[in-house]
């Protein structure tokens, strides 16, 4: 699941959300937003059992995909587009 709240000025607070138990093992967002470095925004544990990491980005147009431990790589279905280069957020 993907979360976007407008914050003040012209940022856009985007959260990534995965449930708990799938995959398992510690995942990453990564995208073009942080040069594709696995590991630099780790989805974090939540009470509820889901994972979620959070980014403010500036208008406009960002790939993406999760990578899991062992290398999976997967796909948000709740991205703008998804293809086989991964997601596609726009934002405005």
């Amino acid at each position: 699941m993907i979360k976007r709240s407008k914050l003040f000025g012209s940022k856009t607070r985007v959260t990534f959300c995965l449930p708990g138990d799938v995959p398992a093992g510690a995942v990453s967002v990564v995208g073009c937003f942080n040069g594709w470095e696995p590991g630099r925004h780790e989805l974090v544990r939540r009470r509820d059992g889901s994972r979620t990491v959070t980014v403010r980005l500036e208008p406009g147009e960002y790939r993406f995909r999760y990578l899991a431990t062992g290398g999976v790589w997967l796909d948000d279905e709740h991205a703008d587009h998804v293809d086989e280069q991964g997601g596609r957020l726009v934002l405005s």
